[in-house]
This record gives structure tokens, C-alpha cells and sequence, in this order.
């Protein structure tokens, strides 16, 4: 069985209502709960004064509205989206609107992979209208008042998913590549399970003392989570080894083999996940396949 880990959970949130997280963060909720979710998106803004938006969130128009309240008579720098979701970045452009602010990500949907899409969404599925004002690049530093923020492209939930980084408070806004309610969605083309393994080791080894993520509450035992995360996933691929082992060859079966008495929503994403394992799996030289990874294929161990 796959490693447990120490999921967090919140309370319903007031929506549209601002909360204080630091002496540098505040915190808004959307009204978009579900399965993929949680309670809703939560956008943060960073600063006092001169601020930054991070992940607007979905095209929701009491949202926008709710933001626009909070930043009234502040100026809105900086309007950051970690990745292109529906959950995420739709609300970028109407934000942009009512307060002038540039919009900064690292790209159109899909812009971190070569490869193209195979057009099957789970999720929330993907902004494929979303275009930034400016792109960012990992290293890239982004400044206002009294704060810092360093930009970490992450890619593995998403080929563009960033996270960014508070520097004077040594906190970390991680987006969807973590979550403390809930693992990780990997859904491939887009998503990358080797990648965001690699990129969920930096970022441990970063030291982070706080991760707040879109979805669901902040992180404190940052070491401990992050090691029971990535336990969780080499435990998950050992299980897919051994249902291999078994003679099980298709994605549909090894997902409930290893997923068993999983909601029936979630299933699809779980399949997701698991080919993302098997792909990786078979770059490795561990796992074959036939004719070429994908959902219908048949896999084998060598």
C-alpha cells in the first residue's frame, strides 16, 4: 500500500471574504468547490500598498469583484498565475481589466512541453485562451514594498506550472504542485511524472518554513509532508510494478488495482496519474509498451 499521508483539512471558508495569513499575505476564496478543488481557489495578494494577485482564479464574476474590493485604493503591480487551469487563470484577464495591472506567467497552455496535446481534459481542464502580458523564467525575481518574490518554474501537474517563492517570509506559493488537502493530478502530455518528481525534491531541499497552496490549507511540517509525498509516489509505482507482475496490462485495470474502492469522479485522474508512472516507468528501461504509451496501450514489465 501506498505511503499515507498527513493530508490537512479546513473549514468551509466565507467566500469573498479577506483573511490575513502574515504580516505580508492575505487570502481570498472563490466559490468553485469540487472534487479537484476543495473549498475553492484561494488567490492570494501579497503586500500592502503595491501588491501582487497570485492565481485570480476561475471566471467567476463575484470573485473578480470580491478582489477588486479587497486592493481598492492599492495598486495592483503584478497579476502572477501559476498555471493555465480553468480553477486559475481565467479571472487574470478581467482582474487585468478593472485595475490595469500586466498579467505574468510562464505561457500559453502547453508552452513548457514540444510535444502536443491530446486534447483529454481532467481537472479543471485547460485555459487555452490564457496569453501573458510578460513571461517569466525560473530565477526570475519580481519585487514591490517589502517583498520579494522568486519565480520557480514546476513543471510536472502542468509543462508551466510555476511556483513562487516569498523571500522575506521563506514561504512558498506552490500552486497545484502541492497541496496539503490532496495529491497531485500528473496527467500526461502535459503532465510529467519524472519532472515533477525532480521538482518536488528542489523545492524540499529549499527549506521552505511555510507552502500555501491554491487548494486547501497552508503547509507548516513542510520536511515531513514533502518527504511523505514523495514516499507515496515510489510506493505508488511499486504497486503498479507488482499489478504488472501480475499479468494486469492496461491502464483501466492497473488503476483498479491500485486504486481500489476510489470514488468513481476521481477515476479518470487516477488513470491519468498511473500512465504518468507507466510512462515514466518504460523511459526508464523498467516497463514496456505496446504500441506506445498512452491510455489504450497494453504495458508489460522486462
Amino acid at each position: 500500500m501506498a505511503a499515507s499521508i498527513p493530508f490537512l483539512e479546513s473549514g468551509k471558508p466565507s467566500y469573498g471574504i479577506v483573511t490575513d495569513e502574515s504580516a505580508l499575505v492575505r487570502k481570498i476564496m472563490a466559490p468553485n468547490p469540487g472534487p479537484y478543488t476543495y473549498w475553492g481557489t484561494g488567490t492570494f495578494i501579497v503586500g500592502r500598498g503595491q501588491v501582487a494577485v497570485i492565481d485570480p482564479g476561475p471566471q467567476v464574476p463575484e470573485h473578480v469583484a470580491a478582489i477588486e474590493a479587497v486592493v481598492r485604493g492599492e495598486e495592483v503591480s503584478h497579476i502572477l498565475v501559476t498555471h493555465t487551469h480553468l480553477d486559475h487563470s481565467p479571472a487574470a484577464g478581467p482582474l487585468a481589466e478593472r485595475t490595469g495591472a500586466p498579467i505574468f506567467a510562464f505561457g500559453p497552455h502547453g508552452s513548457g512541453r514540444t510535444a502536443g496535446l491530446d486534447g483529454q481534459e481532467v481537472e479543471a481542464g485547460a485555459d487555452r485562451a490564457f496569453e501573458p502580458d510578460q513571461r517569466l523564467a525560473h530565477g526570475a525575481r519580481i519585487k514591490g514594498p517589502g517583498w520579494t518574490l522568486e519565480v520557480l518554474h514546476t513543471p510536472g501537474h502542468t509543462s508551466n506550472h510555476l511556483c513562487f517563492a516569498l523571500l522575506e517570509e521563506n514561504t512558498l506559493f506552490s500552486g497545484d504542485h502541492i497541496m496539503g488537502w490532496s495529491t497531485t493530478v500528473i496527467s500526461p502530455p502535459d503532465g510529467d511524472m519524472e519532472l515533477y518528481l525532480q521538482n518536488l525534491e528542489a523545492i524540499r531541499a529549499r527549506g521552505f518554513d511555510v507552502i500555501r497552496p491554491t487548494h486547501g490549507p497552508a503547509i507548516d511540517a513542510v520536511q515531513s509532508y514533502l518527504s511523505a509525498l514523495i514516499d507515496h509516489r515510489f510506493d505508488r509505482e511499486a504497486e503498479i510494478l507488482a499489478a504488472l507482475g501480475k499479468g494486469i496490462q492496461t491502464v483501466d485495470d492497473i488503476t483498479a488495482a491500485v486504486y481500489a474502492g476510489l470514488a468513481s469522479e476521481l477515476f479518470p485522474a487516477a488513470m491519468r496519474t498511473v500512465l504518468a508512472h507507466l510512462i515514466w516507468l518504460v523511459d526508464k528501461g523498467v516497463v514496456s509498451a505496446h504500441p506506445e504509451p498512452s491510455l489504450k496501450a497494453r504495458f508489460w514489465r522486462y
